[in-house]
């Protein structure tokens, strides 16, 4: 059985799914579990509000939530936070004073600017830009390390010119492995993200080739996630995820509760 441990909801600021319904579709689709990791995304430079968190309401929420389908469906209640180096001190403090599930740390902004917006793109060329966001990526698993696996790491190729047609892990491999290898050093693990697919990329978050790369460098925790942003997209494209992880030589899965991995067996 499955869990989808990246989604979102009304309380992220590009949402407007209720977790009720987030749920009732998790449940529909046969999951053991989801857990919400609504985005906390400080300091963005453009619509600089829009993925503030109400993490007290949200948190008491989702608890009445978790006892309601209790013996259904788990519900757990993580975060996805924005990372930016600058930020390190507020996240730690933050993560110290509110308990989750699951804390996702995943590069959304570089230098502010997210590649969602058109202008991330503007007076670079694609590999420039791409460049520049993995090499951000990069500071910011050497920055601050209080998290449990890093979101999509390739996040950038879902909002390129010409998207992953003239992507590869080749391409980018030094910034790349030496990502992959920081995040081993420091325990943490990655995620396949099968958002990739609703993007059309025909592959997950990050690339079949990253994700068989962190395990050629001994990396053993990955999560499965969706990033469903609507009840219509949990789960989406699981019915490939045993395939894919077994192919990047994976056995097994990771679930976090109380930000202690379990490794489940692929069926």
């Amino acid at each position: 059985m499955l869990w989808d441990q990246h989604m979102h909801c009304c309380y992220s600021g590009d949402s407007e799914a209720a977790p009720e319904d987030m749920i009732a579709a998790a449940y529909k689709r046969g999951l053991s579990g989801i857990t919400f990791t609504d985005h906390l995304d400080l300091d963005c430079a453009i619509e600089p509000e829009l993925f503030s968190l109400d993490i007290v309401p949200r948190a008491e929420h989702l608890a009445r939530l978790a006892i309601e389908w209790e013996g259904r469906l788990t519900v757990g209640c993580g975060i996805e936070l924005g990372l930016q180096p600058h930020l390190a001190a507020r996240h730690r403090a933050l993560l110290s004073s509110h308990d989750f599930d699951l804390v996702i740390g995943s590069t959304h902004t570089v230098a502010g600017i997210d590649p969602y917006y058109p202008v991330f793109f503007e007076g670079k060329t694609e590999d420039e830009a791409y460049l520049g966001y993995f090499e951000a990526t990069l500071e910011n698993v050497k920055a601050f390390d209080d998290f449990d696996v890093c979101g999509h790491l390739d996040y950038v190729v879902r909002y390129g010119p010409h998207k992953n047609q003239f992507y590869s892990y080749e391409k980018y491999r030094d910034v790349l492995d030496a990502t992959l290898r920081a995040l081993i050093e420091r325990g943490k693990g990655i995620e396949l993200n099968t958002g990739g697919f609703k993007a059309g990329l025909g592959e997950p978050h990050p690339c079949q080739e990253v994700l068989r790369r962190y395990r050629q460098l001994g990396g053993e925790i990955i999560t499965l996630g969706s990033d469903a942003h609507a009840p219509e997209y949990v789960a989406y494209a699981f019915e490939r995820a045993a395939g894919i992880l077994k192919e990047a030589g994976f056995s097994y899965y990771t679930v976090f509760r109380n930000r202690k991995a379990e490794f489940v067996p692929v069926g």
